[in-house]
């Protein structure tokens, strides 16, 4: 007797269900307003690097209210979500012993049903070897939304990260992606016979665990043993690790040499030589707050070195915005108005406007700015810096103001923790000086294991230290693991900050910017050793 085939709640068979069944919603959709229907999105992570998402996938993560992610997605990429978004770890929500992709397709019903706009978080691509139709059968089932991001893929961004070429016109035309970890209740192997002689290049996923398997059984399929392998290692990561070896002997490098997953193996491709940077296999730890260590991050990688960024403070509104408004009301009145800061700029622009005010409020208020990056962002929001002081520092601003005729009316835009050297100096001087406090800079309260552990495996060389606070909070947060790394302050203030606490930095700033401070990171690197003068003298950073 046949039986009819089951099907979903729309009255399609399982068997036969289209993989997508709705056009994707558009990029900035209206808010959900119907309770019990809200949307998932499928967003590939990429291999790790936070920049080599996609601004729509990083769009995505800013707007949701759930991100479900795998756990190889970095806390870099995960940092980028609303800090009130809720984050669930696949091997944290999947109950033993239940099907996995099952079980997470049955929580993203849950929770879109909701109303939430849940971003279901991919390494890679959420296409390719990442169990995408079994999380999005329950979803069809349902009756839910989706809307699919594409990620780079491992082997794309492997094999960019090794300078191979997939394909070639003479002797590479095809590329072929392969798992190298089979499902145990798949219906057909792999056909290895089939894979050894097509022309081109294999592309092997998750294959760290079971080489010996399949470079056994290519090289029974006929493929040679000296055909070139390329092994990328955590690819993107600050341990990015590449070599090159062969069919042959890959499989006993890979446990010789402890490779790690997530690895990606190209056969068929030979890795080119890197250009190596004066940073290459450095690993550098970023501390500025979540928003500011992309510029220092850039400088990192393309020097050649790896960068981790874990934020150890974050800025916030100051408790009452009443001092800076009013300052803000009578603007006009100051003779100088001081910028420190970035962060100082964005809250100065940003209450500007939001009192109903722009530049002309200013008068002939002329606008005093310390670096490059604190110019710029004045420039950013239409405003012009009459004064940059040449050293990037409130002692800079003193020698700066040094021939100014007293008295003049100053304003101060500051944090809640700035320094009072300014303020002192120009009283002194005769100048009359209002001081506004702008924001907060907060210390965290410390670091959770999904923080640490890349960190510990993965390996530092340099921490990054931008300011005292950051320097007072890196001490209670790493412990003894600054002793391990090498530190680079960013100014002689943050300087004895860290000496305050026993630490000598191994490299400083020439000046107060982030091109400074990877010069000077690239210059220890760079210095030829130095005997110390008295050998039985412990040494110190």
């Amino acid at each position: 007797m046949l039986q009819a085939p089951e099907c979903n709640a729309a009255g399609i068979p399982r068997k036969h269900r289209p993989f997508i069944v709705s056009v994707p919603a558009p990029l900035n959709p209206s808010p959900i307003s119907n309770p019990g229907r809200g949307r998932v999105v499928f967003v590939g992570a990429g291999p790790g690097a936070p920049d080599l998402l996609t601004t729509r996938a990083t769009d995505y993560l800013r707007r949701a209210d759930v991100v479900v992610h795998d756990r190889l997605v970095p806390t870099d990429i995960l940092d980028i979500a609303a800090p009130d978004a809720l984050r669930l770890a696949v091997p944290d929500v999947v109950p033993e012993g239940a099907d996995r992709g099952e079980s997470v397709g049955h929580l993203l019903v849950e929770q879109a049903r909701a109303g939430r706009l849940v971003v279901r978080l991919k390494g890679g691509d959420p296409g390719i070897f990442a169990r995408l139709a079994e999380e999005v059968e329950p979803l069809h089932d349902a009756g839910i939304p989706l809307e699919f991001v594409p990620g780079v893929t491992a082997a794309l961004a492997a094999a960019a990260a090794a300078g191979v070429p997939l394909t070639n016109r003479t002797s590479a035309s095809c590329l072929t992606l392969v798992t190298g970890h089979e499902a145990d209740d798949k219906a057909t192997a792999c056909d290895y016979r089939t894979l050894a002689a097509l022309p081109g290049t294999l592309a092997i996923y998750m294959g760290v665990e079971q080489a010996a398997s399949w470079s056994e059984a290519l090289r029974a399929a006929g493929m040679p043993a000296t055909t070139p392998v390329t092994i990328v290692s955590r690819c993107s990561w600050p341990d990015q690790r590449i070599a090159t070896t062969t069919l042959g002997d890959c499989a006993a490098e890979i446990v010789r040499d402890a490779w790690r997953p997530p690895a990606v193996i190209l056969i068929g491709a030979a890795a080119q030589a890197p250009a190596r940077g004066p940073l290459t296999g450095c690993n550098v730890l970023v501390t500025r707050p979540a928003t500011q260590g992309d510029e220092l991050a850039t400088l990192i990688r393309a020097a050649g070195g790896g960068c981790w960024h874990v934020p150890l403070v974050r800025i916030e509104p100051p408790e009452s915005w009443t001092t800076l408004d009013e300052a803000l009301a009578r603007a006009d009145s100051y003779d100088w108005i001081v910028l420190a800061s970035v962060n100082g700029v964005r809250s100065f622009v940003n209450r500007l406007r939001a009192t109903g005010r722009d530049g002309r409020s200013l008068g002939t208020a002329r606008l005093a700015a310390v670096g490059p990056a604190t110019v710029r962002e004045l420039g950013a929001a239409g405003l012009v810096a009459d004064l940059e002081p040449r050293t990037f520092s409130s002692e800079g601003l003193v020698e700066a103001f040094a021939t100014l005729a007293a008295p003049a009316r100053f304003l101060l835009v500051r944090a809640a923790r700035g320094r009072e050297v300014l303020r002192a100096e120009l009283e002194a001087r005769g100048h009359l000086v209002d001081e506004v406090t702008a924001y907060r800079t907060c210390p965290i309260d410390g670091l959770d294991a999904l923080h640490l552990a890349p960190l510990d495996h993965g390996g530092v060389d340099w921490i990054t230290v931008t300011s005292p606070l950051i320097a007072e909070t890196a001490v209670r947060v790493f412990g003894e693991r600054l002793w391990r790394w090498r530190v680079a302050s960013l100014s002689p203030v943050t300087t004895a900050a860290l000496r305050d606490h026993g630490i000598e930095p191994a490299a400083e700033a020439a000046s107060a910017t982030m091109d400074g401070l990877v010069a000077a990171i690239i210059a220890a690197e760079t210095a030829e050793p130095t005997p110390p003068a008295d050998s039985s003298a412990p040494a110190r950073r």
